[in-house]
C-alpha cells in the first residue's frame, strides 16, 4: 500500500510540488514524501480517535473526494500544517499544494483499490495498513457493518467473516483457498 501512495503522490505532485514554485526546489522530494507520511498518518489517527464512519463513506464512495469531504479536510490540513511548520511554506502556499494534492491522491487510491481491474490492490489493503494490521475494533465493527458495501463480503451472506477471507484468497491463487477450505471444514 505503501508503494501504492507513493506512487500517486509522484504522480500528482509533479504540477502541486514540483511545476510550483512556492515551493522551492530544493524541498521537492522533501514535500513529496511528507505528503505521504501526512496522508498515513492521518488516516490511522482516524482510526485510532475512532472516526470510522467518516472513513467508511469514503470508502464506499457516498461522499465526494472533494474539499466538502471531511476526511479530506482533516489530511489537507494536517498535510498543510506541516508544510509551514517543516518548510516555512506560507499559510496560502501551504494550503494551496496540499489542496491540490490531497484530492487527487485519495480519489485515485480508492478509485485503484475498487477497480477490479486494478490487480494487486484492495481496499482491504488500505484498511490493513491504516489499522497497522491490528484489526482496530470500531474499524472491524465498520467493516462487519458496512462491509458488502466496500466488498469484502465475498459470498454474499450480507457478513464479513472468514468464509469471505477463504473466497478472496480461493478468488486470488486457486489452489490455495480450496486448501484452506478443506482445512477450516467450508
Amino acid at each position: 500500500m505503501f508503494e501504492q501512495l507513493s506512487e500517486l503522490v509522484n504522480q500528482f505532485g509533479n504540477d502541486a510540488v514540483v511545476n510550483n514554485n512556492a515551493v522551492p526546489n530544493e524541498h521537492n522530494q522533501a514535500v513529496l514524501s511528507e505528503a505521504n507520511s501526512s496522508i498515513m498518518d492521518g488516516l490511522k489517527g482516524m482510526v485510532a480517535n475512532g472516526n470510522v464512519s467518516d472513513l467508511v463513506g469514503l470508502f464506499q464512495g457516498n461522499t465526494a473526494i472533494d474539499s466538502s469531504n471531511p476526511v479530506v479536510q482533516q489530511l489537507t490540513q494536517k498535510f498543510s500544517g506541516n508544510l509551514g511548520q517543516k518548510f516555512g511554506l506560507s499559510n496560502e502556499a501551504s494550503s494551496g499544494v496540499a489542496a491540490s494534492l490531497i484530492p487527487k491522491v485519495l480519489g485515485s487510491l480508492i478509485g485503484n483499490a475498487k477497480d477490479p481491474n486494478h490487480k494487486g490492490f484492495e481496499v482491504s489493503d488500505i484498511i490493513n495498513a491504516i489499522s497497522n494490521g491490528q484489526g482496530n475494533s470500531g474499524l472491524m465493527d465498520a467493516i462487519s457493518n458496512y462491509g458488502g458495501q466496500l466488498g469484502l463480503d465475498q459470498n454474499g451472506d450480507g457478513k464479513v467473516g472468514m468464509d469471505d477471507a477463504i473466497a478472496a484468497v480461493s478468488n486470488k491463487s486457486g489452489g490455495l483457498g480450496g486448501m484452506l477450505g478443506k482445512l477450516f471444514g467450508k
